[in-house]
């Protein structure tokens, strides 16, 4: 019998084992849940099942006995209630696909991933759909103002879950809400993933800002302006405004674009001081979403021909080799126009 069937309660599955995987294991865990959390790392799965902690990911943090790292698909997903996606955006539909064999039709599927899939330019809850063969209005997204580094320590956190179906949401709600870990529901999923993706976006603008000393007033007004261009390209996609003033929106687009934790804004940091891609790229060591985001995004607002200058600007710095200050410039420079904008 294997070590993940010896334990008895209610079991979860989390996919992948990184930084917000590991800590939303943690949040289950605390819950009550025996949480089965799969990597394709057997190095990983045995540092965690023998020492107790995620050194790649998270050092010094103590995971509980409840949490059980696996290899094994099958094993991950055996009589699970809940299954957690947590994979980067390019590997969530290879993910998907290997898990779409054990996964029971009862299961709960939530997703807390932040992007866009970069050639199909879809939402990972359609992936999801598309992959596990479910209903997309069964899909829970989770998103908000959450580091993983502080969620693991059981800092206070408040997110939200989206799901077109209200049970569904609630379900999520009930398996993640603790006293360290606050949720509260929503029923507009594509708000929820446009949000959580395009901030990734505006943070490293925001590194990048913070790098080359513009100062707070920059910053300021480049988080305000981004979120213009959230709701402009979610309203395009469906999504309700007001979604962008909660939790989703203005919520995590601070915490990502204010914070050292932020792999994006780190990443922009860098870059500041000329530093090629690639090189920041391999110096953070981990996925940095917002640099793919900004490729699926620009890409994006042509399909919905919805006008994003910061999204325009920062693939221009990325991906064509403009410099940092030329594209502020060409930000500053831009014509006169309202603030104001009726949308919808």
């Amino acid at each position: 019998m294997s070590e993940n069937n010896t334990l008895h309660g209610r079991r979860a599955a989390v996919l992948v084992a990184g930084s917000w995987g590991t800590a939303l294991a943690s949040v289950l865990a605390s819950n009550g849940y025996i949480v089965n959390l799969w990597t394709r790392s057997a190095e990983q799965a045995a540092d965690i099942n023998t020492n107790r902690q995620n050194k790649k990911f998270l050092p010094g943090s103590e995971l509980s006995p409840s949490i059980i790292a696996t290899t094994n698909m099958e094993d991950a997903l055996s009589d699970v209630e809940l299954a957690l996606f947590v994979a980067p955006s390019s590997a969530m539909r290879q993910v998907a696909k290997q898990a779409a064999p054990f996964l029971a039709s009862e299961t709960l599927v939530v997703h807390a991933t932040k992007g866009f899939e970069a050639d199909t330019l879809k939402r990972m809850s359609i992936v999801l759909s598309e992959e596990l063969s479910r209903p997309l209005s069964s899909i829970v997204v989770l998103s908000g103002p959450s580091h993983a580094e502080e969620v693991i320590n059981k800092l206070p956190t408040t997110v939200v879950v989206a799901s077109e179906q209200q049970e569904a949401a609630e379900k999520a709600q009930d398996a993640l809400m603790n006293n360290a870990f606050r949720v509260y529901t929503n029923g507009d999923v594509v708000g929820a993933e446009v949000a959580g993706a395009i901030k990734n976006i505006i943070a490293l603008g925001a590194g990048l800002s913070d790098g080359l000393q513009f100062g707070d007033n920059a910053k300021a007004a480049l988080l305000t302006r981004g979120l213009a261009e959230i709701g402009r390209l979610g309203a395009a996609m469906g999504a309700n405004p007001l979604t962008f003033a909660g939790l989703a929106g203005v919520g995590d687009l601070v915490v990502t674009c204010t914070s050292q934790h932020s792999r994006n804004w780190r990443a922009g940091y860098m870059l500041a001081d000329g530093t090629p891609l690639d090189n920041v790229l391999e110096k953070m060591g981990m996925v940095v979403e917002g640099v793919r985001t900004t490729r699926a995004a620009y890409e994006l607002a042509k399909q919905y021909d919805v006008e994003m200058p910061i999204t325009s600007q920062l693939y221009e710095v990325l991906f064509q080799g403009k410099t940092p200050k030329v594209a502020v410039e060409h930000l500053m420079g831009r014509l006169k126009t309202h603030e104001i904008e009726i949308i919808g």
